[in-house]
């Protein structure tokens, strides 16, 4: 990601991301998100840091790890280099996932393509049709 500046409003973020300032909000409320800075007048002020760390969570979201993980995974990260092994033991977990819903993926993919072979091969040769 490469960001021009250092520091962003709420909406300014919720552009950049495509999350809701209300998910936002609740990132921080929940401990998603360290504590975000303030400006005098109590506006949260995002920085560059805070855009990498949520570019983060979206690829956990991605992964499908709940949200429960993913602020374990912050409060781990918040508590210091001592959590290493855990937050590494949470994303192999959560890698492991990833890699089997993959494999079922390729399974489907392949059973659609079979499917659109059957019916590429009726197209071209009329009246051999299958009924499934």
């Amino acid at each position: 990601m490469s960001l021009t500046q250092t520091r962003y409003t709420i909406s300014e973020v919720a552009e950049i991301t495509g999350l809701s300032a209300h998910t936002l909000r609740w990132y921080e409320r929940i401990g998603l998100m360290p504590l975000v800075d303030r400006s005098h007048s109590g506006q949260r002020r995002f920085h560059d840091k805070d855009l990498e760390w949520l570019g983060f969570v979206g690829k956990l979201r991605m992964t499908g790890m709940p949200v429960a993980d993913m602020v374990r995974y912050a409060e781990l990260v918040r508590e210091g280099a001592h959590t290493v092994g855990e937050r590494r033991e949470l994303l192999e977990s959560t890698r492991r996932d990833v890699r089997a819903r993959i494999a079922e993926l390729q399974e489907t993919l392949s059973v659609l393509d079979y499917k659109i072979d059957i019916y590429t091969g009726a197209a071209q040769a009329p009246g051999k049709a299958q009924n499934s």
